[in-house]
Formats: structure tokens, sequence, C-alpha cells
């Protein structure tokens, strides 16, 4: 079965009907002020996804979400309108996962680090990220947001959120054969409910316990679940790894 990548491409008509994150419901604005829109363009076009900060400087994403330009807006409720509470910042540096594999949709982790530091509030401020060890056992009850579609002609400007429980993974290894990897991914989301992240909500986080434990990757071409989610443990090292390589560039390009 073909996985289908959760981000959203611009190929909806004017004037589309509002929809929203599957089964799910507004989100009360700015109480999750880690959430990021991402705007990309790439030779494909133009199309956006979701994400997290995890820094000031620093945004955690989905490796699929590339593009050769990416402008990241923190802040934002409804991301239509110019909203006090906004701050938007280019980004400098897109850091795919090395491993990144977009056949198999493997290590799909993207590490951004935006061209300044953004303005810590109560509407903007970092998500934690879980200890190292730390694993989710089967039926934990983890929240997911994002700005996604219910489906392809019904779309949403307003943040919206629903709660999923992280599924044993037997459950991913039925849907998805060999494609689902239990030590770099997460099988979320009960399939007798019509609860999931669908299209546009790409590079969103799963908070769970008060901390970024999935980033959102693929599903099925229809909006059932399971979904399948990036393990934030599995990467913990290659994230501070990266951004201490990216400090260390930033400071030998000012001593210059």
């Amino acid at each position: 079965m073909q996985p289908l990548l959760l981000l959203l491409a611009f190929l909806l008509p004017p004037g589309a009907e509002a929809g929203e994150i599957i089964g799910g419901r507004e989100t009360r604005p700015h109480s999750r002020p880690y959430m990021a829109f991402l705007q990309i363009q790439s030779p494909a076009g133009r199309s956006n996804c979701g994400g997290f900060l995890v820094r000031e400087d620093f945004v955690l994403t989905a490796a699929h979400c590339w593009g050769s330009s990416i402008n990241v807006t923190l802040g934002a409720h409804n991301v239509q309108r110019r909203e006090t509470t906004q701050q938007h910042v280019p980004v400098r540096r897109a850091i795919r996962h090395p491993q990144y594999d977009p056949q198999n949709i493997r290590n799909d982790i993207m590490l951004l680090q935006l061209s300044q530091r953004i303005r810590r509030n109560r509407n903007v401020s970092p998500v934690a990220l879980p200890r190292t060890l730390e694993r989710l056992r089967p039926g934990t009850l983890c929240t997911v947001a994002g700005w996604g579609l219910v489906s392809q002609t019904r779309r949403t400007d307003i943040l919206r959120e629903v709660q999923l429980r992280v599924q044993r993974d037997e459950q991913c290894l039925r849907t998805y054969g060999g494609a689902y990897d239990s030590r770099t991914q997460l099988c979320v989301g009960d399939p007798r409910e019509r609860k999931t992240a669908f299209k546009g909500d790409s590079g969103g986080p799963l908070v769970c316990n008060s901390a970024a434990h999935g980033i959102v990757s693929y599903g099925r071409q229809t909006p059932t679940p399971p979904a399948v989610y990036t393990r934030v443990t599995s990467f913990l090292s290659w994230i501070r790894r990266t951004m201490g390589r990216l400090e260390q560039l930033d400071q030998m390009e000012t001593a210059l």
C-alpha cells in the first residue's frame, strides 16, 4: 500500500470550505505556543506543513517537508489573519536527517535553524523534548495539533487538535508491512475511532506527558488510523549534535 505523506500542497480551489483535523476540535487560542506553520517553496510548487519550536532558534518538523525556501509562522491561531501574536521568521538552514529515505519514509525528521531567535512570550515558547530512555506504552493518551485537511476540498485556517492513543507496533506492521520500523517510529491512533492527523499536519508534534514524543509522518490514503509518527527519542543525540554543530558554524562565520 502506498502511504500518504501528510503535507498539504496548494491544490485547493479558492474559497474552499473550512475543515479540521479528523475527529478533533478547535484548540484554545495560543494554548500550544510551540506550534509552527511552515510555508514551503520547492521545485514541485508550494506546500505547507506543521512543525514545533524546540529552542528559540530551532524548529523540528518532518524531512519530507523540505523545500528550497521555508518561512515559519509562530504564535498563530488563524494562519490567514494578521494576528498581533504572530512572529514570521525565514529558515536559515534546513537539515534533513542524513539517513532520511524518501522511498520508505524512514528517519523522517528535519531540523530548521531560524534566521533569528524568536521573542519568547506566552504565545510563543518551545516544547520540551522527552528524556532519552523514555518509552511510551501502548494506550498512552497524547495530543496532535495542526492546520490540516479533513478532505481534499475542505481545509481549515484555525489550529485544531485531537487526542490519540499510542498503539502496539503490531497494529502498524499489519497496516504498513515492512515499511514500519518500531525502533524509529510510533504507531498512533485507534483504528476503531475516526480520529487522526491528515494532509497538512505533517511535521506537527505528538505531545505526550507534556513532551513532544512524535512527529506526524504518514498515513493511509483515507483518513483512517493508525498513522505513523517519527519517534523523537530515537533522534535526540542527532538533534543535539546538529544544533551544536550549527552554533559552532555561526560562531566561525561571525569571527571571519
